[in-house]
């Protein structure tokens, strides 16, 4: 309800704590570098767990040529004590195209790293967490996993030489956003890393009894502020999922009272279709901007998430009678002067600047019930801490819109008016376009959609997996 705390842990979070800092960490190289500079000050232990693992990726590449994982075994080889626990998607190196043989010197034999694969999912289902654990204090989580084609700078230059993969293929501009935190809050990360790493592998590890205190070279935007976790774990046969993350979305999107503000890869959730039909029927509701990527790539992608973003967005553009929603895409200047898409990978909402969400849910039906996924939710109790999401807020839109912060935000308060900020700004070479979509035709979600983008495990395969699974280890 609107006025109401958002975060309620057993409902619509995992746990909740005190974070003592986080900051935000806008687009890849900022993520980057704040990991190097924690990474280094690691002495007992390293989590880091996603969708794809690549240690060919260069951290800091204006200034060095080492590595992630030339990095890492430098300080496993200066520190003993130090352990390394990498868990990816048991897909993610085919899915981007690499050999599992990841690290290039004694491929993952060091004594102090551990690699493993996580294959226990129901089919179809990936690992989508995305997020790093430093010696139980510091804990990196948002939309980046720590794999090619994720570096780039905030001004998306679309002739950046540095943009490119470590094999040298450059790749087009990408947006997205990592949050940093520390204290209790960040404990819950490191026992997220545990939880999934004892699921995929059978090993319980401790967490460690006393967190080492440190923090990157970046400033805290907040602290001392309200924190939880919230988890997307599928339902196996006979054991009961977590779906905290889709709860949190929708109470969240509920509870806004003047501006509801998206960043996303994709919008193709039917939930959220209708929680923000909800408030766009209200004549009291608040602002909506979502900013999404345009293109899809991929057959099942252009079907299933294309087509389905297409319907929902005209599904709200029919009720948006009051005028108060905008779906835009980014865009930045080529060599021509002419539009260069930018790919929005953020998976980011912002209500009324004293609630905000960041992590790895996507909004679509797969990471609501079907992909393991992992957000973190930081809730305002403070005027500095409202203060602090605003401004990202506005520096989130200024860099889509070829403005400085502070010029969004001393218009947005003469105009009291998100949206109205963003049609006075959106003027420069940097601009975010609405979204094309003709308000005549279906808005019902694409049929077939429950099997290309399910929100749930499809259960007969999943005792068909289960049965192989017995079969398998019988033999063993």
């Amino acid at each position: 309800m609107p006025g109401q705390p958002v975060i309620r842990p057993g409902w619509n979070a995992w746990r909740s704590e005190c974070a003592d800092k986080a900051a935000f960490l806008v687009d890849g190289a900022a993520y980057f570098s704040a990991l190097d500079h924690a990474l280094r000050q690691a002495r007992r232990e390293i989590w880091i767990v996603g969708w794809d693992f690549n240690p060919d990726i260069r951290l800091k590449p204006k200034t060095s040529t080492q590595t992630l994982g030339e990095l890492l075994l430098s300080i496993v080889d200066s520190h003993p004590q130090l352990q390394v626990r990498i868990l990816v998607w048991g897909m993610g190196p085919i899915y981007s195209g690499k050999s599992l043989q990841l690290f290039h010197r004694n491929p993952v034999s060091h004594p102090q790293i551990s690699l493993r694969f996580d294959f226990r999912h129901p089919l179809r289902a990936c690992h989508h967490q995305k997020l790093v654990s430093i010696d139980g204090n510091l804990a990196f989580l948002g939309g980046i996993d720590l794999t090619a084609r994720r570096w780039d700078e905030p001004d998306h230059r679309v002739s950046n030489p540095l943009r490119r993969s470590p094999d040298g293929t450059p790749y087009e501009p990408v947006h997205d956003i990592q949050s940093v935190i520390s204290g209790k809050a960040a404990e819950l990360v490191g026992d997220v890393a545990r939880r999934r790493w004892k699921k995929a592998t059978g090993e319980k590890i401790e967490p460690l009894k006393r967190p080492s205190d440190i923090w990157p070279v970046v400033a805290a935007e907040m602290e001392n502020i309200p924190a939880a976790i919230a988890l997307t774990e599928p339902g196996l046969i006979g054991k009961r999922g977590r779906y905290e993350a889709r709860r949190l979305t929708r109470d969240a999107i509920a509870s806004a009272q003047r501006l509801i503000y998206v960043e996303t890869q994709y919008l193709a959730s039917s939930s959220v279709a209708r929680a923000l039909a909800k408030r766009l029927k209200d004549p009291d509701g608040p602002e909506i901007a979502v900013v999404v990527t345009k293109s899809s790539h991929g057959f099942i992608e252009k079907l299933a998430m294309g087509n389905n973003r297409d319907r929902l967005i005209r599904r709200l553009k029919r009720v948006d009678r009051h005028g108060r929603l905008k779906v835009m895409y980014a865009v930045v200047p080529d060599e021509q002067d002419k539009d260069q898409e930018l790919t929005v990978h953020s998976k980011l909402i912002i209500v009324d600047d004293r609630f905000m969400r960041i992590g790895s849910s996507n909004l679509n039906n797969r990471s609501e019930g079907l992909d393991t996924e992992c957000d973190l939710a930081l809730e305002a109790n403070s005027k500095k801490h409202q203060d602090a999401i605003s401004f990202l807020r506005h520096r989130l839109m200024a860099e889509h819109l070829d403005a400085s912060p502070a010029d969004v935000t001393e218009l947005e308060r003469s105009c009291r008016s998100m949206l109205t900020t963003i049609d006075e700004l959106n003027i420069g070479r940097r601009k975010l376009r609405e979204f094309p979509v003709d308000i005549q035709g279906k808005t019902e979600l694409l049929p077939g959609t429950s099997f290309v983008d399910p929100r749930k495990p499809y259960w007969p395969l999943q005792r068909l997996r289960l049965r192989l699974s017995r079969i398998l280890s019988g033999l063993g």
